[in-house]
């Protein structure tokens, strides 16, 4: 085995460096977050500077480092690309000035490293779990091994390759599921609708227990997070380990067959249905954001997933949600009974959602491929990090 680039404290090729602006009445000032896993950033939108509570807030210049210092062992932090100089962030996101023996990009890939992850989650301090933060000089005294500029470039050039990669199959799995939803729409454009309480015996839901920050392992018990449920996916992994000594009642326990909704999310993610496959974990409970949807005899299941996903229904529950944040709205049990669903006799129900989730298997198989892409990419950076991997060995795999 090679030995490993040495190891440099980042305090030493960058440095702390933050640029506060006063928040103004009557200027308009585009805001920005960190995304989890050095996802990058996203754009929260343009407010006024006389609509907040904040005297002054970060700038973000291009090619800084930018973290959130709260749930830092959740990896927020990434590089400020071009499109995202001169946003604002609160001052829970210092930023860093990255010095001349680093590549920007080459930075960008080392904040989606799993391995940088665990050394910010080692850091934080604090007694609460959620408001544990990790603060800028603690961030500076991890330890990452840092090759030279041009090792630091070749690396950038074989990570983009399999980024591209990973991107070109997620354009094709949303360009699936389009279609999928195109076929559905374009079979059921002349069936009568019901609303969706009309089809339901009923919906039950879970509870809020005290979990850890962690999936469960083999032996425990765990609770879904809203992530579980996706449009059509049901992701098991997306839970939280049950605290010692926390019960949940058994009508919350998930079963393969249920249909789950949730109940809270972004306004574009709120009321997610999907079927939980044969085959899940067991040991898993609803949590009080997700729901189980039981329909009746004359409603089709898979048919229930297929109609929740129609453009008349993601309408209905998007403008019946209500909240003040833009990440977490809340949907009524009401208002989810109210949803409008074409209704045909169950055979066509069921002939319908085999057509669709037949030309969406063809999207999980797609997926399934970026995912390993995905666990790819990360042995990549890892093995071209301690040399067990060359560039070129690299160059000739991807």
């Amino acid at each position: 085995m090679s030995d490993g680039y040495p190891l440099r404290l980042l305090g030493e090729v960058m440095r702390l460096d933050i640029q506060r602006i006063s928040m103004t009445p009557a200027t308009t000032y585009r805001l920005a977050g960190v995304l989890n896993a050095g996802q990058g950033l996203v754009a929260k939108g343009e407010f006024d500077g006389g609509d907040t509570e904040y005297a002054a807030m970060n700038v973000l210049r291009i090619d800084q480092v930018v973290m959130r210092k709260l749930t830092a062992w959740e990896g927020p932090i990434t590089v400020v690309p071009a499109e995202f100089d001169g946003f604002i962030v609160s001052n829970e996101f210092p930023t860093f000035t990255i010095g001349p023996e680093l590549v920007p990009d080459w930075v960008r890939h080392v904040c989606r490293s799993p391995r940088l992850w665990a050394e910010m989650k080692n850091r934080v301090s604090g007694t609460v779990q959620r408001r544990k933060r990790l603060n800028p000089e603690q961030l500076l005294q991890i330890q990452f091994p840092i090759p030279p500029r041009e090792v630091q470039a070749r690396i950038v050039e074989v990570l983009d390759a399999v980024d591209a990669q990973i991107a070109a199959l997620c354009e094709e799995i949303g360009a699936v599921d389009h279609v999928s939803m195109a076929v559905a729409e374009d079979l059921l454009s002349n069936e009568p609708t019901v609303a969706l309480g009309t089809m339901l015996v009923g919906i039950q839901g879970g509870r809020s227990p005290q979990a850890s920050s962690s999936p469960p392992g083999a032996a425990e018990h765990g609770v879904l997070k809203v992530s579980a449920v996706t449009p059509f996916r049901f992701v098991p992994e997306e839970s939280k380990a049950l605290l010692p000594g926390t019960t949940m009642p058994e009508s919350a326990l998930v079963r393969p067959g249920d249909v789950l909704i949730t109940r809270a999310n972004t306004p574009l993610k709120v009321g997610a249905v999907a079927r939980v496959p044969a085959g899940v974990q067991g040991g898993l409970y609803l949590a009080d954001k997700t729901l189980r949807l039981v329909p009746s005899s004359k409603l089709d299941p898979d048919f229930l997933v297929v109609a929740m996903a129609l453009k008349s229904a993601r309408v209905h529950l998007a403008s019946s949600a209500t909240g003040t944040s833009a990440s977490m709205f809340n949907i009524s049990q009401e208002r989810i009974r109210e949803t409008p669903i074409p209704l045909p006799e169950i055979g066509r129900q069921q002939k319908v959602s085999s057509a669709v989730l037949s030309v969406r298997a063809t999207a999980d198989a797609t997926r399934a491929e970026a995912a390993r892409l995905r666990r790819v990419r990360a042995s990549l950076l890892a093995g071209l990090l301690d040399r067990t991997l060359t560039i070129k060995p690299a160059e000739l795999e991807v």
